[in-house]
């Protein structure tokens, strides 16, 4: 139990339902919905659109969607990939012979198939009580009538003000004035709205077919892009297979790649090799934050090399999570000092996306994350519609010998990872971290801490965080300072972070004593709800 003489918040203990994301208006819509009579996944929905709406730098309509369900608290794991993909144009040689090396996140050539609202769309279908028409009215609303801007949702969008600036359309619908607004401010979308209101008449046709989808087209061919209203009329989710491995007498479940929740698992296996013992009891100790951060090099070394679509390159899942793979890479890592990797090839970190989980009364547990990538993703708006579109291609190589180089129809490694935590028969904890390369990180880190240092979840979400990136370790205030000077003895280079790390969310299953138990990140506006 946190010690209650300090600043700092208890997690919700409910019985009925709970739901735990980075905005009060999209938790307490979430509670609304489950009061209602929706399921888990309605909810989860109903939230995600609302962020669509007030926290527009994190999500929204034109990005992408990952889901792990469990259905009444099985062990049975079900996975939803709701990633687009690139243009059925985009070819290597097309960038190659116009001197393209990289594909700049601002880049009109970053934007990806949106797959969030047909992920949206078919798993209210297949898994809710509700149909589309219905989750999206709290969205609706919001956009309609307006929001109040939240802190940290001003901090975001004060960031991205320039690049906003860069797009008349977007300029127009998210800047007042050329300003971002402030904290308090109420900000209507009408177009958005309009986009909402049509989703909710005809469903995915309304956002991939007709006047959204040839405004989106439009917009992205004017600058020279590659998405046509083709691309979008042929875009389909998939439900597939998840991947996971145990640890500490708990099994976690992640999406399989393109997504990156592989790392995490390898994290932890790796962690598992080296033993658990090594990290000590205190949750914030240099060898905790040593032995994580060993591990996630040589995890993330992995990611960058392997990790992309499995329908275009084979990805050796089997082999990088095997205990020969682990043990092998544990036996890289030294407790006195640090490995030099350099720098392991990830992309610039970022704190955007949003995370989400609801549990109901059915017991119905539902981990979700959406996001547009970057700050409002490639800045790029459709001007009739108000769809801000994302800018997933730039996690694309344009190496051809690399397995995750763009291609046509083809789905770009992905940072976005919700995960799902089972014991023996049942799940136990729909949970999350968001912020770009920073999850697989975040969700260990979390996870050990409650699984090692008896933390609940939202002790887990408030504690301090670190993450090595290039050679560089950024470490957020809070941490102790003879933390960080046994880790600079180790040779680490360690430098105080700019923005928090992230976000998160959790719900831990109480099976026998019939409770949920939610928290929600601090780094954010949000709260855990229940009832």
């Amino acid at each position: 139990m946190r010690d209650l003489h300090l600043a700092g918040r208890s997690p919700i203990y409910a019985s009925d339902g709970a739901a735990a994301t980075s905005h009060p208006l999209a938790s307490q819509a979430a509670i609304e919905c489950l009061k209602a009579g929706g399921t888990a996944i309605d909810a989860a929905i109903t939230a995600s659109a609302v962020l669509a709406v007030v926290e527009p730098a994190m999500t929204g309509i034109g990005g992408d969607c990952f889901v792990l369900m469990s259905k009444g608290g099985s062990a049975e794991i079900i996975a939803y990939n709701g990633n687009g993909a690139a243009a059925m144009k985009a070819e290597a040689g097309w960038f190659k012979e116009r001197g393209i090396t990289a594909i700049a996140p601002d880049s009109v050539h970053a934007i990806t198939v949106p797959g969030a609202i047909e992920a949206w769309c078919r798993l209210a279908q297949d898994h809710g009580r509700f149909g589309i028409d219905q989750l999206l009215r709290p969205a609706i609303h919001y956009a309609e009538h307006g929001f109040p801007v939240a802190p940290r949702v001003a901090h975001d969008w004060e960031q991205d003000a320039e690049k906003l600036a860069r797009n008349p359309a977007a300029a127009a619908s998210y800047l007042v004035a050329g300003k971002a607004p402030r904290i308090g401010d109420v900000v209507r979308l009408p177009l958005l709205a309009r986009t909402l209101t049509e989703i909710a008449a005809k469903g995915a046709a309304g956002f991939y077919q007709g006047w959204v989808a040839e405004d989106i087209a439009t917009a992205i061919q004017a600058l020279g892009g590659l998405v046509d209203t083709a691309d979008l009329a042929r875009h389909r989710g998939d439900y597939v297979t998840p991947i996971s491995t145990s640890y500490g007498g708990i099994r976690l479940w992640e999406c399989p790649p393109p997504g990156q929740g592989l790392t995490a698992l390898l994290m932890l296996n790796i962690l598992k090799a080296a033993g658990p013992e090594k990290s000590g009891a205190d949750p914030l100790g240099p060898d905790r934050f040593h032995l994580q951060l060993e591990a996630a090099k040589l995890a993330y070394r992995e990611r960058n090399a392997h990790i992309a679509d499995p329908a275009f390159a084979r990805v050796p899942v089997a082999g990088l999570l095997s205990d020969s793979h682990a043990a092998a890479l544990a036996g890289l890592i030294r407790m006195d000092r640090s490995l030099d990797l350099g720098a392991v090839g990830s992309f610039p970190k970022h704190p955007d996306t949003i995370y989400l989980t609801v549990v109901d009364r059915d017991r119905n547990a539902v981990s979700f994350i959406n996001s547009i990538y970057y700050g409002f993703g490639s800045g790029i708006m459709a001007p009739k519609s108000g769809v801000l579109l994302q800018n997933r291609g730039a996690c694309f190589q344009l190496d051809p010998a690399h397995p995750n180089c763009i291609g046509p129809g083809k789905r770009s490694m992905h940072t976005i990872i919700p995960a799902m935590v089972t014991e023996g028969d049942r799940a136990i904890m729909p949970f999350g971290v968001m912020g770009g390369d920073y999850q697989p990180v975040g969700q260990v880190h979390a996870l050990t801490a409650m699984l090692e240092c008896g933390l609940d979840p939202q002790e887990a979400m408030d504690l301090p965080r670190a993450f090595y990136e290039d050679g560089v370790i950024s470490v957020e205030r809070g941490i102790p300072q003879k933390t960080i000077e046994a880790l600079r003895a180790r040779g680490h280079r360690v430098e105080p972070a700019g923005d928090p790390l992230g976000g998160g969310q959790a719900i831990r299953i109480d099976w026998q004593r019939g409770v949920l138990i939610a928290g929600s990140d601090p780094r954010k506006d949000g709260c855990a709800l229940g009832y």
